[in-house]
């Protein structure tokens, strides 16, 4: 697990029923973008708005496409705030042949730090020694973690093998996990709006979107390949559209199912409601995007 590790998006059809050949069609076109790992179902996948069966079929159609792979890990997410629902989950999860399990804490109606750690120890215990990623975001859950709590844990749970850091900025996060002993590595979420500095405080890969991974995955090349220039420059032609659309989650997860639709990885770019509705203006931002990286998009190869 290092590099870009796109969340993938869940295709609705203009129903809202969900479309799992739709699904499947995606999970192809992102693996074979050249990335090493996928992660479902995060915030990008709307996993508020998906009911347990379907979160099941959608893992399964993922497992059915990378368990036999041995160059891809598929990492499936459980955000139960429940401690005997989440260990359940991340249990099948494993037996299901899932590679790592990404464990979002329990955040609703405020409970305590104490009942917030017995929860992710439960999770770690239960999977062991399945590896495991604590997903930190505060913006979004109001959950507060330190570096020194994460490394009390992980020296417990020798399973906990990484942290995806989206607390803004996550920089101090990141290199703070990095000095502890055995040092933790790190993702950084929030569509990388911090990425160049996150590598550098020690980072080991992006989870953003998978509208347009080919950018993340050039972007990760050209940096590993020390040409940082050439990835800054990457960037900071990316971050105009990036700062805009990660005013809110519901806005990418929009812009993002709208891009993916203008490329045809999916039929339609319904996201299931209470969604935002792009307007005019939030349309034209998503076409100028595709007409800036249109070409290199269509250029990408893995």
């Amino acid at each position: 697990m290092r590099g870009v590790s796109p969340v993938l998006e869940v295709p609705f059809h203009p129903d809202e029923s969900v479309d799992l050949d739709g699904f499947s069609d995606v999970v192809a076109h992102v693996l074979g973008t050249g990335v090493t790992s996928v992660m479902f179902p995060g915030f990008a996948s709307e996993f508020h708005k998906l009911a347990d069966d379907e979160r099941r079929s959608l893992r399964d159609r993922l497992l059915d496409q990378t368990r036999a792979r041995t160059d891809v890990a598929a990492i499936v997410a459980v955000q139960d705030h429940a401690t005997a629902v989440a260990v359940r989950r991340a249990v099948e999860a494993v037996e299901a042949g899932t590679d790592a399990i990404n464990l979002l804490p329990p955040y609703l109606l405020g409970p305590s730090p104490a009942a917030v750690r017995a929860h992710v120890r439960a999770v770690l215990s239960a999977v062991a020694p399945a590896p495991v990623v604590l997903q930190y975001a505060p913006a979004q859950t109001g959950t507060s973690l330190d570096a020194g709590t994460i490394a009390s844990i992980a020296s417990d749970h020798p399973n906990l093998a990484a942290v995806k850091v989206e607390s803004t900025p996550p920089g101090a996060l990141i290199a703070a996990l990095a000095r502890t002993t055995p040092a933790l590595p790190s993702f950084v979420g929030y569509a990388g709006l911090q990425l160049p500095d996150a590598l550098r405080r020690g980072a080991i890969g992006v989870q953003p979107g998978c509208s347009f991974t080919e950018l993340y995955v050039r972007f990760w090349r050209l940096w590993q390949a020390g040409d940082e220039p050439a990835a800054l420059s990457l960037h900071q032609r990316m971050l105009p559209y990036l700062s805009y659309w990660m005013q809110s989650v519901e806005l990418i997860v929009a812009a993002e199912k709208l891009i993916s639709l203008r490329r045809g990885l999916i039929r339609s770019a319904t996201c299931r409601a209470p969604a935002h509705a792009l307007d005019d203006g939030e349309i034209q931002l998503v076409d100028a995007f595709l007409q800036e990286f249109g070409p290199e998009l269509a250029s990408s190869v893995a």
